[in-house]
């Protein structure tokens, strides 16, 4: 394998998602099986992925080895699966409970800024980049 099997775009501005990075780190090992891209960095661009800036600051987005572009918990369940422990996040995949694994992802992500005490920083739940 060349490259990374998944990269993940986290908000390296956000606590709970560098926590949540740094565990992903931690369970890859050194393996390169996960890539971490952090979208607070100035050089970040996600046209490069086909989204906006407000798309990716809204909710986790990921990138799979052929380019595909997922979000939300697929990205979770994506990542778990790339370091080997998938079978801890099987159950928010199956049919009768991914839409309630779903919907709570997409309440999180809306309301994340206030749970890190940035809630101040951005309208709307969705940062803008300062200019």
């Amino acid at each position: 394998m060349s490259g990374p099997r998944f990269r993940i775009l986290i908000d390296g501005e956000c606590p709970l998602c560098r926590h949540e990075a740094r565990l992903l780190q931690r369970l890859d090992r050194g393996r390169g099986l996960l890539a971490l891209t952090d979208i607070a960095a100035p050089g970040f661009d996600a046209a490069s992925i086909g989204r906006t800036f407000e798309d990716v600051m809204g909710s986790i987005h990921g990138v799979t080895e052929d380019g595909r572009v997922v979000s939300g918990m697929e990205v979770f369940r994506r990542a778990y699966g790339a370091v080997g422990l998938g079978w801890l996040l099987a159950p928010t995949g199956w049919p009768v409970l991914r839409p309630i694994f779903d919907r709570m992802y997409r309440w999180f992500a809306a309301n994340r800024l206030r749970f890190t005490g940035r809630g101040g920083v951005c309208a709307d739940g969705r940062c803008v980049r300062a200019s």
